[in-house]
């Protein structure tokens, strides 16, 4: 009898414990607006929001020059491709002896655009729905970069590919941890669900810390301290959105170490361009900021 009564006694003082603890304080969910947005449904660039880069110099041993064409930055329509309203395409062309305005020669072309004086920003979540075609040497990219001199401007990159299907990289790029930045990390992913399908890379950006997500999974942080351990913490100032597509260059060749019949691309791959195959097929576009 005293133990059963005992029992119901320490059974009621746990319950009544367990009880006061669910009426914990819950932590406030903040609301969020969306500040840019494109879906690629015009069917055409929306240039009071995109600029077209064309470019004439050699960087990273890349091997395509930037132009404003069609041929190079065109459109789906409607849900073709899996897209949603239509899609921006970025394309390579192989175009052997192409010679820019300053005299440069490339054997290739290809798509870069900006919201440079457009539309830039300062903390907020940054996010594109995107999938690309797999090649070695392929070097699609989804990033941004602050106004001024590189790399002080910081550079921030959500998204870039070189061509093996399993994973993408995100990284990030400031004084003192540039180039062979310490701040770059894979995020790998299974064969039935590799870059060649529809994938959201984004980057939540706090006046503290840049966290990527890859299908809204945390895959890279980087914060104020991490990079205070080699230069300035230079993620506090507007930062413009950029899509582009390279071929060839530093990044791929350290990857795949190909130097024929191109730097960092492979004969694989270069069949693939000239057929039109390589891509970079991008859905939407936005970037959302906190309401307080």
């Amino acid at each position: 009898m005293y133990c059963k009564y005992l029992l119901v006694l320490i059974f009621t003082v746990y319950a009544s414990v367990g009880y006061t603890q669910v009426k914990s304080k819950r932590t406030p969910v903040l609301a969020s607006r969306t500040i840019f947005f494109d879906d690629f449904a015009k069917g055409k660039l929306d240039r009071s929001k995109w600029t077209p880069v064309v470019t004439g110099m050699h960087v990273n041993d890349e091997l395509q020059a930037y132009v404003d064409s069609g041929k190079v930055i065109s459109f789906t329509k409607g849900n073709a491709e899996g897209a949603t309203k239509g899609a921006l395409v970025l394309s390579p062309t192989y175009s052997p002896g192409f010679k820019t305005f300053d005299g440069q020669q490339f054997d290739f072309i290809s798509g870069r655009i900006n919201t440079k004086d457009n539309f830039d920003f300062t903390y907020g979540t940054a996010s594109a729905r995107i999938k690309m075609t797999a090649g070695d040497g392929l070097w699609p990219a989804w990033w941004m970069l602050g106004y001024g001199n590189w790399p002080d401007c910081g550079e921030t990159d959500i998204m870039e590919f070189v061509g093996e299907a399993d994973w993408a990289s995100a990284a990030v790029h400031g004084p003192h941890y540039s180039g062979e930045t310490p701040f770059v990390n894979r995020m790998y992913f299974s064969r039935d669900r590799d870059v060649t399908h529809w994938h959201i890379y984004s980057v939540e950006w706090t006046p503290e810390s840049l966290l990527f997500k890859f299908d809204g999974v945390p895959m890279f942080r980087v914060n104020k301290a991490m990079a205070e351990h080699y230069g300035n913490w230079v993620f506090t100032n507007k930062q413009y959105l950029i899509l582009n597509f390279a071929v060839g260059g530093v990044y791929p060749f350290k990857v795949n170490g190909i130097k024929k019949p191109y730097y960092g691309l492979s004969q694989k791959t270069l069949d693939l361009i000239r057929a039109g195959k390589a891509k970079m097929i991008v859905d939407w576009v936005k970037v959302t900021q906190n309401v307080r």
